[in-house]
């Protein structure tokens, strides 16, 4: 039977501090938008203030400190001005300095192990907080994790050491850090959709219009190899529109003219209400990328019933239902022409869009989200 004081515990809403190395500002837009979204969920059930710091090479002297509710987050953003001296202590005096403000708060939701841990640390050993840790980076899956170096690695492993509970955002994820020497209490915990914003909508049928969603870094998203193999898609007489979603998306015009594609659209940066439209006008969605962890894209596809063809990488395979796309080897332009192909000419079966929408609600909705984190911070200050 529970205390009285742990009873009264389980009936309040927390105070939830997130930090994180990534997340949107104006400095960043984009940076950290699914750290944003686990917040923004997380906020249904409990009280979230995000404090987040960032340099800004446009202010020189003062810190600025911006502190706002956006969607239900108190968000604390302090822009620093670039120096000399080194960053970590100035991040850390300001970071304290941010906590002492927000006042009372229960535990700490660390999102990215790797710096803002050695933070969450200090908060630990010197303030008795506990914290439990999200991890997005694909920088832990193998072959990239070569590239960390021993400093970096060992300071990791005290972070996720001393974590209630590391919740990769995929199996594969945890997978990759244990193999890397990471060794914690893994619970996997997916990423959040806002299941209520992209809604299903029956395609028109009347264009085929093939739908690309990402921040267009080529190395790890290999939109050039889209671009080529559309380029050959042109070559068989096949009609269809492409729209390219993204920063700096233009930067692919040249290389579209290369292959001939004259019906493709650039669209900069827009916001996730700006964005269903897109999906809901498409007829496939495609990620080409070289490696991933569980993209958000393949997600909200799913949730506005958007097929998806995308590479079989990271973590996608653990969320991805038959009859909801395809999944195609890294780096294979003939299989992703192929399955481009079979789609259009309506080789592939395909669920319909409420099995897709409602497979996105029951397992990534702002609510289902929200009810795993909770249960794991109130199991946390009700064992501690």
């Amino acid at each position: 039977m529970l205390s009285l004081s742990k009873s009264k515990l389980l009936s309040k809403k927390l105070h939830i501090l997130f930090l994180s190395s990534w997340y949107p500002s104006r400095v960043f837009p984009t940076n950290g938008d699914f750290v944003q979204r686990h917040a923004e969920a997380v906020s249904i059930d409990n009280q979230v203030t995000v404090i987040h710091l960032v340099t800004d090479m446009n202010i020189k002297k003062q810190t600025e400190i911006v502190d706002q509710t956006i969607n239900n987050v108190r968000t604390i953003i302090a822009y620093v001005p670039s120096t000399i001296f080194p960053k970590f202590f100035i991040f850390l005096k300001i970071y304290l300095k941010l906590i002492k403000r927000i006042g009372h708060f229960d535990l700490v939701h660390l999102n990215v192990t790797y710096p803002k841990g050695l933070i969450v640390l200090y908060l630990k050993w010197f303030q008795k907080k506990n914290y439990i840790i999200t991890e997005h980076w694909t920088g832990y899956l193998y072959p990239l994790n070569k590239s960390i170096g021993l400093g970096r690695k060992l300071l990791t492993k005290l972070i996720v050491k001393n974590a209630y509970a590391v919740c990769p955002v995929s199996n594969n994820l945890a997978k990759n850090m244990k193999d890397f020497g990471l060794k914690g209490t893994y619970m996997p915990i997916p990423n959040v959709v806002n299941t209520e914003l992209f809604t299903p909508k029956v395609k028109s049928g009347e264009t085929f219009k093939i739908l690309h969603v990402s921040n267009m870094l080529d190395s790890q998203k290999n939109v050039s190899g889209i671009l080529h193999t559309l380029g050959k898609l042109i070559k068989q007489k096949l009609d269809f529109e492409v729209i390219l979603v993204g920063e700096n998306s233009s930067k692919f015009k040249e290389l579209a003219a290369q292959v001939d594609l004259t019906k493709i659209k650039f669209i900069d940066h827009i916001t996730q209400k700006e964005l269903i439209h897109y999906f809901h006008e498409a007829s496939l969605f495609l990620l080409n990328s070289n490696h991933e962890n569980l993209p958000c894209v393949i997600l909200e596809s799913f949730s506005t019933g958007t097929p998806v063809i995308s590479t079989n990488v990271g973590g996608i395979s653990e969320y991805f239902p038959k009859g909801f796309g395809s999944l195609i080897p890294v780096n294979n332009e003939e299989a992703l022409l192929k399955k481009i192909q079979d789609y259009y000419l309506k080789k592939e079966k395909v669920a319909t869009i409420e099995e897709m929408n409602s497979y996105a609600k029951n397992n990534f909705s702002r609510t289902m989200i929200s009810k795993k984190f909770t249960d794991l911070y109130q199991e946390l200050l009700t064992t501690k």
